[in-house]
């Protein structure tokens, strides 16, 4: 791997760019990055009601055209697509991360014996939780570990984050997390709630998970062992 490796980072919305790029100085300071945005890519996933094959082949082409300027890894941000990132990933070949995808990994880890492992999700883009939970779900099934669910979404939460009222959007989170607290752990579903750990984490009794932090030093790994 490149002292120095240029890595893709394609996302949906401006508001996850900021949260990645801070958990990559903090753990892998030597990456150049190569940052993408088409932010139609949520509103259209909205839209359709569904994830299109329209929707599929433009993860493709940011993909290759990613690889074509010279991108050694791929991280996506956006987390309501996750069969287009895995077909993103078989287009190039190259190492290619799905946004929750460690994150998930890692909440796994917490499971202990037969008894379930109770999981809360908690997202601010209501059509990445049917995708997540499928996605979550299969993973648990790959490692024959039983999860039980929960999912709670935030209306108005990054509208609050995407016209400068974070303290608003935090706050609205931490609420919502507070209906999980039963749970063994829980994930925060967009990459733009990140920032909104520490104010969640107090409201819990149980670990809070969020992606960038996990996303980065899994693909460090990734990429170590391509």
């Amino acid at each position: 791997m490149s002292a120095a490796p240029r890595i893709a980072l394609i996302h949906a919305t401006p508001l996850a760019m900021e949260p990645i790029q801070a958990a990559f100085q903090r753990h892998w300071p030597q990456v150049r990055p190569l940052n993408l945005l088409d932010d139609s890519l949520s509103h259209d996933r909205a839209q359709a009601g569904r994830l299109t094959d329209d929707l599929v082949r433009r993860f493709e082409e940011l993909a290759r055209y990613a690889q074509r300027a010279g991108a050694s890894g791929i991280l996506f941000t956006c987390s309501a697509f996750g069969p287009a990132i895995e077909a993103a990933g078989r287009a190039t070949g190259l190492p290619t991360l799905k946004p929750n995808e460690a994150m998930f990994e890692q909440a796994l880890e917490l499971a202990r014996g037969p008894r379930p492992l109770h999981l809360g999700l908690v997202a601010t883009f209501q059509a990445s939780l049917p995708s997540m939970t499928d996605e979550l779900q299969d993973l648990a099934r790959r490692r024959g570990i039983a999860i039980d669910l929960r999912t709670a979404f935030v209306p108005e939460a990054m509208d609050d984050l995407a016209q400068g009222r974070p303290a608003d959007h935090h706050r609205k989170v931490a609420q919502s997390a507070r209906t999980l607290a039963s749970c063994d752990a829980v994930l925060l579903a967009q990459f733009s709630m990140a920032a909104a750990l520490p104010i969640v984490q107090a409201e819990l009794p149980c670990p809070v998970f969020s992606s960038p932090d996990c996303a980065v030093r899994a693909l460090m790994q990734r990429m170590s062992n391509a």
